[in-house]
């Protein structure tokens, strides 16, 4: 597998417009992606592949809807921890991971050391994941919690434009 800096460099205009085209509709078949690209179905589905092996393209997901499920509260949790040392981090991490309400979770520099987002179905529930999960995380010794008012911007497209 190439780094990733060998891989940003080895994608060109083509190759950017189907991860565009990929990023807004992932389910497109690769008749419609090769129309859209100007290319046909066989070197379009060729540079999907070597993008997938080569891992820029690392998975097709459905995007659902959080309201639609119930998950109406989102929350961003600072967690500081009592210990900064390797093991103390690859336990937390170990930890973060199984607790499915959590749906990213940042290691960060700065005040305070992991970024936590969540999404549960009500305020009794976010005290439970507080109390009884995240601040029983090895080390967590600290939180500070923001509840979002109002969603503005969530998005998983990244930019296909390069300044290289």
């Amino acid at each position: 597998m190439r780094t990733q800096k060998e891989s940003v460099r080895g994608l060109d205009k083509l190759d950017r417009k189907i991860l565009k085209l990929l990023q807004e509709d992932g389910r497109m078949s690769m008749k419609d992606l090769a129309e859209q690209v100007g290319l046909s179905i066989t070197p379009t589905t060729e540079r999907v592949k070597r993008m997938e092996r080569d891992g820029v393209i690392s998975g097709y997901h459905a995007r659902l809807n959080p309201g639609a499920l119930g998950a109406t509260l989102l929350v961003f949790v600072e967690i500081t921890l009592n210990q900064k040392s390797a093991s103390h981090f690859e336990q937390f991490r170990r930890e973060v991971l199984r607790i499915p309400e959590v749906q990213e979770c940042h290691l960060v520099s700065g005040d305070f050391d992991y970024l936590i987002k969540a999404r549960i179905h009500e305020m009794a529930e976010y005290r439970k994941l507080l109390g009884d999960m995240l601040l029983n995380l090895p080390g967590a010794a600290q939180s500070k919690s923001y509840v979002v008012m109002e969603e503005i911007k969530e998005t998983l497209i990244l930019s296909t434009e390069t300044n290289l």
